[in-house]
């Protein structure tokens, strides 16, 4: 043996790719589903702050799958269509396969979520589908009146001020309306029926009328593929995966539960401010948590 070969003898042998564990990436969808930033401490979920927590989870080296832990009550359609549009677009792009894992509540926008996934699995207590669409106001005309205040509302087109909270509700607005969520409605069972294809077992009134099932009757009606958390599918799945945890960055004042339209903002801001707060609560409260 030549010195050459007895030195590199000596050398340490570095394990090359196949030698090193696969990575399973978890990208964390928790909160409300809206375009705002919330002043929640559960945060809100929207494309523009989950784009990089994203990008971060699809780019590992080693990646077997992306896992994405589910927490939501739902929220806006837009945008849950916008977030599982990119998840699957970087899913094809990379080739790997993506399960989901509801946790508390994938309903509404939270279950339209967990079918950008290729597998769904939650806990025999998560509270799963609700594949309906909702809308919901107030009518204040009255109120104006009693503490002797105008209204002047001056708008160009008839139909600008279509269900006007501080006007009578009027049944063409109400007809209208109803066209929308009916639209909106389809969009959703239509991208249901997509992604879970034949699973899916029970009729459209029973599986598309707005219901939450728990975990095992989810699995029942093939909303889900099974019961299970994410490390018992990975462990089983994926022997020795590195299990790494991404999610989107939250401000200072976020992660403490406070607005910052709290602490500096104009009383119309602190009053806006505490209205979101409210109907983040709402969103939750629909379901118990």
């Amino acid at each position: 043996m030549s010195v050459t070969e007895k030195l590199a003898a000596r050398l340490p042998i570095l394990g090359n790719q196949g030698d090193r564990a696969p990575v399973v990436a978890v990208v964390r969808l928790h909160g409300v589903i809206t375009p705002n930033p919330s002043p929640m401490a559960r945060g809100a979920l929207n494309l523009q702050s989950l784009e990089s927590a994203l990008t971060k989870a699809f780019d590992h080296d080693r990646l077997a799958a992306v896992a994405l832990l589910i927490n939501s009550p739902g929220g806006s359609p837009t945008q849950s269509a916008l977030i599982a549009g990119r998840i699957r677009e970087l899913a094809e792009e990379k080739k790997v396969p993506v399960l989901a894992f509801c946790e508390d509540a994938a309903a509404s926008g939270g279950y339209w979520l967990a079918c950008a996934a290729d597998e769904i699995y939650a806990c025999g207590t998560s509270m799963v589908g609700s594949i309906g669409v909702i809308n919901s106001g107030f009518g204040l005309e009255n109120v104006l009146e009693r503490f002797g205040v105008q209204r002047r509302l001056h708008t160009a087109g008839t139909n600008k001020s279509r269900l006007d909270p501080f006007s009578p509700e009027k049944a063409e607005d109400v007809a209208w309306l109803r066209g929308m969520l009916d639209q909106l409605h389809e969009q959703f069972t239509d991208w249901v029926k997509q992604r879970r294809g034949n699973k899916l077992r029970g009729t459209d009134e029973e599986l598309f009328n707005g219901e939450v099932w728990l975990g095992a009757k989810a699995a029942e009606l093939g909303l889900i593929d099974g019961v299970g958390t994410l490390r018992q599918v990975v462990t089983k799945r994926w022997k020795g995966a590195e299990i790494t945890v991404t999610e989107p960055k939250k401000p200072l004042l976020a992660k403490l539960g406070i607005g910052a339209s709290a602490l500096f903002g104009s009383p119309a801001d602190k009053v806006l401010g505490a209205v979101e707060v409210v109907e983040h609560r709402a969103w939750w409260s629909r379901l118990g948590l």
